[in-house]
């Protein structure tokens, strides 16, 4: 509280600045417009760049095929939109879209490491009040020792433990408005005058520059709106608008009338203002409400990281690391246990280094505010590309929203010096460490399209006399579609051998959430015996484990059906179609390997300084990443990793 002595028209401006906040950000942003803008039941910033690139028909930059977006043939034959055609065309404005992308995602990752460090020790804080010997230090350190048991539960799953979080966020929706109802009844039945807004403007009015700064800490009021709408993947779009208008919102509306009703009778008594208007018979029952309550919002904000972390891997922009669905029935509830301990480390570092609230308020506010901002510029696009709202809604929308936020973000700024530099330090490495491994993955892309094997370079590779065709069955991976890996050119070469049959695949990532079941194989054929294309594609919110059974069954099933299908249009000769099939079922006999590159670059003389450092940073990551095999399920015995070197 900036204030140096606030008074009751202060306090109620103060009220009526947080109650349209929450309901202009909260009920009409969020809830009413937000929820709707979902990429095929997906939500959060990601989203909704998926959402603009499909529908503004602009490929995922880290790919390289035309087609590579995933826009479906309804959404490509719609007219596009003039907005849309300037993105189409200009690399800048795709590069700007994609940067804001990243930007956001970086910052709610961000919010999962202080959304726990602020709620649990606020929460613990409590303990203070009847306990006045307790020392900060015990507070912090019992803090990180309820964060980091939070931390090793997770590898259960979220489903786990989920049937205690509707009772404890029950508990907490029911029995704080009563305590504020309670509070308001005791202290200053009048509070609810205060929802006119001209006592926004007596506010700002008489305290002028400290009537601004005081928003940097108004704007908490409004935490965990961005993960309300990224949860959109977990719940129905219906069941969390009714949630957040009939629990949560109202519920915070009769709260902070209470403490605005509490400080108004104590006006100088504005510290830990949450446990102090809290009466002393049913203190300690809320102070393990609360304590419960903070645990279950750290939940949902560590699930939503892991959530974004996977969707980043899937498409290429963060290295890849180990991502485990810990859900048979729920497809976007997933564990990934290096992102759980650095999580946890960040967590407990924030507690430990930075114990003091208002420092990790400061931080705080400064995420919440640039993800709300962010969330606004792209909602704003989604109205004019894809809805094709009206002119004057888009501009209320915008000038209302980007007005309040700009402001909130204005005020946050300032608190830099004092702890709000956190954020921007995290989402700083997150950035350098997405385009660290982005730059690597098209540095790859860009010499494998340059070296790449065509057909007749192949058939040439293989009349050579000295090279074998041996028995079974090859999956061997590579990068591009059009063409093959440069690693194939090297193998032959060394190993002086091709299986019989020889199956080239690429994984294949779209910018939308689920690819439908009979779209995720892709056969074709290569005019040489024995050869064949196979394309895998997945969402971002898909699963690398095909359903139904393992890689190697649905692909031979998908491959078989091809060989009938394939050779019926172009040859009557039935002989011809049962002697593939027939060399295919012997190969299958024989043996399934799994072949794919482990490529390094060579980083000569003639490199810039920029390329050493990013390549050099490059290879460090790809050499502690995992492989992208391990993901499809494919048995260690039947992995080989071929390695080369690029030359950069």
């Amino acid at each position: 509280m900036p204030l140096k002595s606030p008074t009751e028209e202060d306090y109620l401006g103060i009220y009526s600045i947080m109650f349209w906040t929450l309901s202009l950000i909260g009920v009409i942003k969020y809830a009413s417009i937000a929820l709707k803008a979902d990429d095929q039941g997906e939500g959060g910033t990601f989203a909704l760049y998926s959402l603009l690139c499909r529908h503004m028909r602009i490929e995922n930059l880290s790919a390289r095929d035309a087609d590579s977006s995933g826009v479906s043939d309804s959404e490509g034959q719609e007219k596009q939109s003039r907005l849309g055609k300037i993105f189409k065309k200009s690399v800048v404005a795709r590069r700007v879209l994609l940067f804001i992308s990243i930007l956001g995602m970086c910052m709610l990752i961000g919010d999962g490491v202080l959304t726990p460090a602020i709620s649990v020790l606020s929460a613990i804080e409590g303990i203070r009040a009847p306990f006045p010997k307790v020392s900060k230090s015990t507070v912090e350190a019992l803090s990180a020792i309820i964060l980091i048991f939070l931390f090793l539960l997770q590898k259960f799953g979220t489903s786990r433990v989920s049937f205690l979080f509707s009772p404890i966020m029950g508990m907490w929706t029911l029995t704080t408005p009563l305590v504020g109802i309670y509070s308001i009844i005791r202290h200053y039945p009048g509070v609810f005058k205060a929802l006119s807004p001209h006592y926004i403007l007596m506010f700002f009015s008489k305290n002028g520059k400290e009537g601004w700064q005081s928003l940097g800490g108004t704007i908490l009021c409004i935490t965990g709106s961005e993960a309300l709408f990224a949860d959109l993947g977990h719940f129905s779009r219906s069941s969390i608008q009714l949630a957040f208008l009939f629990t949560i919102y109202p519920s915070l509306v009769f709260t902070y009338a209470g403490q605005t009703a509490y400080l108004i009778k104590h006006p100088h008594d504005h510290e830990d203002g949450f446990y102090k208007f809290i009466p002393s018979q049913v203190y300690w029952p809320m102070f393990v409400i609360a304590t419960l309550a903070a645990v279950v919002a750290s939940q949902s904000l560590i699930s939503a990281t892991f959530s974004l972390v996977k969707q980043s891997v899937v498409l290429d922009y963060f290295p890849r690391v180990k991502v485990v669905h810990t859900s048979c029935s729920k497809e976007g509830e997933v564990y990934s246990p290096e992102i759980n301990y650095i999580l946890m480390i960040l967590c407990v570092s924030v507690i430990l280094i930075f114990g003091d609230g208002k420092d990790i308020g400061n931080a705080f506010g400064v995420v919440v505010s640039m993800v709300m901002l962010i969330t606004t510029i792209l909602l704003t696009l989604v109205m004019i590309v894809i809805w094709r709202t009206s002119p004057v809604l888009v501009f209320l929308f915008c000038f209302t929203f980007l007005t309040m936020e700009s402001i909130y973000v204005s005020a946050v700024l300032i608190k830099i010096p004092e702890g709000g530099w956190i954020p921007f330090a995290i989402s700083f490495i997150l950035a350098f460490i997405m385009f660290g491994w982005y730059y690597g993955r098209q540095r790859k892309v860009d010499y494998e399209l340059t070296h790449k094997i065509n057909i007749d370079r192949l058939r040439v590779l293989l009349s050579d006399p000295g090279v074998q065709r041996v028995p079974g069955i090859c999956f061997f991976y590579t990068n591009i579609q059009d063409g093959l890996t440069p690693v194939l050119g090297h193998y032959i070469k060394n190993m002086r051998s091709l299986h019989k049959v020889t199956i080239f695949t690429t994984l294949r990532y779209l910018l939308v959430p689920k690819v439908a079941p009979n779209e995720r194989i892709i056969i074709s054929k290569f005019d040489l015996k024995g050869i064949y294309g196979c394309i895998i594609q997945y969402g971002y919110a898909d699963s690398l484990h095909l359903e139904g059974g393992n890689l190697v069954n649905q692909v031979i099933v998908c491959l078989q059906d091809f060989i009938t299908h394939y050779s019926g249009h172009l040859s009557c000769d039935e002989t011809g179609i049962q002697e593939e099939l027939t060399n295919l079922e012997e190969a299958m006999n024989v043996g399934v390997v799994h072949v794919g590159g482990k490529t390094r670059f060579h980083i000569g003389q003639n490199c810039s300084w920029f390329d050493r450092i990013m390549l050099a940073f490059y290879e460090v990551m790809h050499s502690n990443c995992r492989s992208s095999l391990p993901a499809l399920g494919v048995p260690l015995p039947q992995r080989m990793e071929v390695g080369m070197l690029y030359e950069a």
